[in-house]
Order: structure tokens, then sequence, then C-alpha cells
């Protein structure tokens, strides 16, 4: 195989994402199914379900919830089995002093963030088993670096990295691969409220805010939901093939938060 072929995920793949209606998630989605993907996603936003195209199936559920990932399983089945499975899900969770973070918000960020891509990773191990497939876990450079107000959001993230690292020594013998993604400042609404609330608890403008974030990444720049995604494919690739437990930061070099 040439090295530029090495670079292009096989076509016919079967896919799974959560969170796959928006976002990052639907970037992700959408590059695989232009990759010749089967691909099957959840989310929990209707509207965003009902304007996929019919050649994504999905799935309405909530990864805090155990019945519900039973029955995203389930939906899933027609696909025959998984190759990759992308644990996308998770929440910006809440900005305040640890001294002001009730315990329902911060077991609510726990719960989504972390536990949830347990409970996706404890159903489709035996699949991925099958398949020797790739399992990817949504992190953040939150899980390589400090958060201040941020607390729950930044201990989910690092805890995935080494969900993601201890799981890779532990199927790798099996021939499954399991990595990590830490996107960094990624353009979209998601972000946009993270710099509203955090440039509210700072006591400075929107433009403020956005400006210091900026300036602790060394390109100056956010990065796209489709740099991500790209990552995702070149994982999936046979080029990806022996890489394995790493934590990779797609984030135009985030020094600090």
């Amino acid at each position: 195989m040439k090295v530029i072929d090495s670079l292009i995920p096989r076509s016919g793949l079967r896919v799974l994402i959560t969170a796959g209606a928006n976002g990052i998630g639907l970037a992700i989605a959408q590059a695989f199914q232009e990759a010749g993907a089967r691909v099957h996603v959840c989310d929990i936003d209707e509207q965003a379900l009902a304007a996929l195209p019919e050649c994504i199936t999905y799935t309405n559920a909530d990864v805090s919830q155990e019945e519900d990932v039973d029955r995203l399983f389930e939906d899933a089945a027609h696909l025959g089995g998984l190759d990759v499975v992308v644990n996308n899900a998770g929440i910006a969770g809440p900005t305040a002093s640890i001294e002001d973070i009730d315990p329902e918000s911060w077991n609510r960020t726990i719960n989504i963030n972390l536990n949830g891509q347990y409970r996706v990773a404890n159903r489709a191990t035996p699949l991925l088993r099958e398949s020797q497939g790739l399992l990817i876990n949504m992190a953040s450079v939150a899980g390589r670096l400090g958060f201040a107000y941020r607390t729950p959001y930044a201990a989910s993230k690092w805890a995935i990295v080494g969900f993601t690292k201890s799981l890779a020594c532990e199927l790798g013998p099996e021939g499954v691969r399991v990595n990590a993604i830490l996107p960094g400042i990624v353009r979209g609404p998601r972000i946009e409220k993270v710099i509203a609330d955090r440039a509210a608890k700072r006591g400075i403008s929107y433009a403020e805010m956005e400006k210091e974030n900026l300036s602790k990444v060394s390109m100056r720049r956010m990065v796209e939901p489709t740099d991500i995604a790209a990552m995702a494919l070149f994982l999936s690739a046979p080029g990806g093939a022996n890489i394995s437990g790493q934590a990779l930061s797609v984030c135009a070099n985030v020094e600090t938060i």
C-alpha cells in the first residue's frame, strides 16, 4: 500500500458516535460518511437528529442513563458489529469557584463526561474485540492542563486520559486500539458560551476574554470541528494502525488555560 493510500480509512467501516448530531460529533459523523463508512449516532437534541441525512442512522439517547445506552447498542446492532466507536458525548459543566459548585452540578458533569464513556466502552468492547477495532475517547486540553473555575470539567477530562491509556494496555493484546483526542478551543456555540460565562465570572467583556484565551494558544487561533474529524479519520485509517494509548492534542498548541 502506498503511503498516501494509508491515510484513507477503508470503505464500509461500521462507526458509532455519541453526541453525533452537533458540533464535533457531527463533523466526525459527516467525515466518516464521506469516507464510505456506515454511521450510527446518538444525541439528545431531537431537532438535530431529525436534520441528519438519511444515510446516518440515529438513536435519541443520553449516555448518563444506563437504559438509554442499552437502547443505543440495540439500535446500532443493524450495523452488524462495530469497527470504530467515538466516545464524544460531554458537557462543559459549571463555571464557578470550587466552594460555589453544588454537588448536583459536580456529579452531573462527572456522570456524563466520564461515566458516560465507561458505559459506552463497557458495551462496545466485546464488539471491538471481534473486529480488532478502535475506540476514540474525546478528552480536552483541559485533560493535560489546570483549568481554574472549571474543576469538574478538568477532572473528568484528566480521568478520560487515564481511562484511555489503561484501556489501551488492557485491550492492546487483543488487537483493539484506544486513543484520546484532546481538542483545544474549538470554534462554535459551545465555546462561545464558555467564554461568555468565564468573562462574567471575571467581570470583563467577551472580547477581552476571547483575546486572553487566544493569547495562550501558540498559533493564536481556534481550531475547527473538521480538524478533530480529520484526526479521527487518520486514527481509523491503515496509517494509524500502530497508534494506541495516546492523548493527541488538536489545539494549535494551547500553552495554558
